[in-house]
């Protein structure tokens, strides 16, 4: 399972924070693992001594931290990334592919020990052209918000079932099918309803499940399960797991109607449910 838009933010609030202004002393890479684009480790690991960071932003799942040099460093955790912030005297974990040491106040390292994130370098501005699915991307409701009335113009042009619309990053990036779940939890609708035959009532509750489920999730830093480990830069789990009200919770009573949660297949994937989502 991919980290979803939560978790993403997360991590881009946290480094935005924390590396601005740190200088890129040495730059090592222990395997090819994440480095996908490139030909060599000495390729990625040579060009960026001496660079110093200027901040850290994000467009859909992707991380970019953006230095002085007019270069990007663009990141994609993928479904077992970590960018963790450490001493330089810290263990390093067998599953480090990544260690950029700064000059001064530590290092910033990727762990993956399944090797489903990758990393590179482009010139900052060839986003686009490097990454061209970003230009096909729908709403962001966390980097911008967006009214209901605009939400509802967007969603009655699909005639597409509502928890693959969700999970489509041309209508709204960075949700998967944990917070799909909950967004339809919250606003009532059950998974499989067509997007093009919601009353406007139904779609402000989405609109408001959207938006108040993925800020929710970012308060509590993102979710954590045993299926999906989320640690923050720092180490820390994320602990939106404790609010999650039917993903994973397959046969426990629901919050709603104290009947079972109940489970289905739909593309593929377990969708959790409560009988009163309509």
């Amino acid at each position: 399972m991919m980290f979803e838009l939560p978790e993403v933010e997360t991590v881009r609030r946290d480094l935005d924070k924390d590396l601005p202004g740190k200088r890129i002393k040495v730059v090592e890479a222990a395997s090819m693992k994440t480095l996908g684009r490139y030909k060599t480790r000495k390729s990625f690991t040579d060009q960026m001594p001496g660079w110093k960071v200027l901040g850290v932003s994000r467009v859909g799942l992707y991380l970019l931290v953006a230095f002085d040099s007019e270069s990007t460093m663009v990141v994609d955790l993928g479904s077992s990334g970590s960018l963790r912030r450490h001493a330089n005297k810290d263990p390093l974990d067998p599953d480090t592919e990544i260690v950029m040491t700064f000059t001064q106040h530590g290092q910033l390292r990727l762990i993956d020990a399944e090797g489903t994130s990758s990393v590179f370098v482009i010139d900052s501005d060839a986003l686009a052209e490097e990454i061209p699915e970003i230009e096909s991307y729908g709403l962001d409701p966390v980097d911008e918000p967006v009214s209901w009335t605009a939400f509802g113009r967007v969603l009655l042009q699909k005639r597409t079932k509502l928890k693959t619309l969700l999970m489509d990053p041309e209508f709204v990036v960075g949700i998967g099918n944990i917070y799909a779940d909950e967004i339809l939890y919250h606003a009532g609708l059950r998974y499989d309803r067509r997007s093009d035959e919601l009353s406007s009532q139904e779609i402000r509750r989405l609109h408001r499940a959207v938006v108040g489920t993925l800020h929710d999730a970012i308060k509590h830093r993102g979710t954590s399960t045993p299926e999906r480990v989320f640690v923050d830069p720092f180490g820390n789990p994320g602990g939106y797991g404790e609010h999650l009200e039917v993903w994973g919770k397959h046969n426990q009573l629901s919050g709603r109607n104290r009947r079972a949660i109940k489970r289905s297949k739909f593309g593929g994937e377990w969708t959790y449910y409560c009988e009163t989502q309509v």
